[in-house]
């Protein structure tokens, strides 16, 4: 009898099959429909670097105040150039523009931004019809844990979903625990935690399907994973220290 119940926990715990609801992405999501997709624009952070350009119909009336100029020369510029020459949000939430001086952006969309330069500029007497573009230029999201290939990954998109991002990652490994995804969020000084279900798609339309600007993505390991990282490093030495310890048993029942 005590054979029998060891080999049975052996097979138990080897030879079990793994749950469908615990790997399966989305399962609630009902095919062959349709659904309105909501846009959340993000907002300009603390240490973002925004790439302003002023266009006008006299274009030597906006080059006063383009800090990056593209002409034969410069043409071509490389990300890390345009970071160097971009304007950076500092702490107090303002970007130092040419004559203009200080002008506070922070917790505002970039077409806010655009707005608010294109009236300044306007009402000011300085450019007529001004034509203003900002973008973001040092996106990024960090995923770490059980992904393929964690780390920091840049983005040019203004919404980058929840879901791309972790594909940049390279998505979960099969230890990866879909249902406890951990987001760390900062914005306007505040730090929120949220966890997410990825075999759900009851979080969509809430304000984590599109990442921001610093977000970080952490996917734990699952239990077998925990386990294997310990003294038992592989499963050829699980087997083995259970082989051992089964022999020991049925020895000393003889």
């Amino acid at each position: 009898m005590t054979k029998k119940i060891l080999l049975l926990l052996l097979f138990s715990i080897f030879f079990s099959c793994a749950n469908k609801k615990d790997i399966f992405y989305y399962q609630d999501i009902k095919t062959d429909t349709q659904e309105q997709i909501i846009y959340l624009p993000n907002t300009v952070q603390i240490n973002d670097i925004l790439y302003i350009k002023i266009s006008a119909l006299i274009p030597e009336t906006a080059e006063p105040f383009n800090m990056i100029t593209t002409n034969n020369s410069n043409a071509n510029l490389n990300a890390q150039t345009v970071n160097l020459q971009g304007y950076l949000v500092a702490q107090d939430g303002s970007i130092i523009f040419p004559i203009l001086g200080s002008v506070s952006v922070a917790g505002k969309t970039l077409i806010e931004v655009q707005d608010l330069l294109k009236k300044i500029l306007t009402d000011g007497g300085y450019v007529k019809d001004a034509i203003v573009s900002v973008r973001v230029t040092n996106n990024k999201v960090t995923v770490l844990g059980e992904v393929k290939n964690p780390g920091t990954y840049n983005f040019d998109e203004q919404n980058l979903s929840l879901n791309q991002a972790i594909g940049l990652a390279g998505d979960l490994t099969i230890n990866g625990i879909r249902k406890d995804i951990l987001l760390i969020r900062e914005v306007n000084g505040t730090r929120t935690y949220v966890n997410l279900d990825l075999t759900s798609s009851s979080w969509f339309d809430g304000p984590y399907y599109y990442v921001k600007q610093n977000d970080v993505i952490i996917v734990n390991p699952n239990g077998p994973k925990v386990m294997t990282s310990g003294y038992l490093k592989d499963i050829g030495t699980t087997l083995g220290t259970l082989s051992f310890i089964i022999t020991l048993i049925l020895l000393f029942q003889k």
